[in-house]
């Protein structure tokens, strides 16, 4: 089970299992882990976080940040949000196109929380849920060793 935060939902916290639920509660939860450290183990050595920052270019909300994994940075995220929409494979080519302008040829296809959900109405869990995933492939990245310059 992964603990996550997001600065958009400062109340909330989010508990994700691997391939299974994630679950919305306050912010307490952290709280009730800590009482129950005799059945859960923290791993404090894989603490991964984004930070970066916001842009509001018209309905377009988007987020770009720097994902490090202890002292080091591991890659850089770009999180985008069309405002108008709740069902985002409504928006989906929309989102493309726009990410198309900036990302060019690298633009990610369709994530896959939609999966199965395509007339769902997106929320918050899946915004953690698509983090959680980008961390975890972070996570298994090979440390490519730099080569020194003579």
């Amino acid at each position: 089970m992964y603990v996550m935060h997001n600065s958009e939902y400062p109340l909330s916290c989010f508990a994700l299992f691997e391939n299974g639920p994630c679950l919305t509660a306050d912010t307490n939860f952290d709280v009730l882990m800590v009482k129950l450290k005799g059945f859960f183990q923290s791993a404090k050595a894989s603490k991964i976080e984004t930070r970066g920052t916001r842009y509001q270019y018209c309905d377009f909300l988007v987020k770009v940040g720097t994902v490090t994994m202890g002292p080091s940075a591991r890659g850089i995220s770009v999180e985008v949000e069309y405002g108008p929409c709740v069902v985002a494979s409504d928006c989906w080519s929309l989102l493309l196109e726009f990410l198309q302008s900036f990302l060019g040829s690298h633009t990610p296809g369709a994530p896959t929380v939609f999966g199965n959900r395509h007339d769902a109405v997106y929320g918050p869990a899946d915004t953690m849920v698509q983090y959680m995933e980008l961390f975890n492939k972070i996570r298994k990245q090979q440390q490519v060793p730099v080569a020194g310059i003579r």
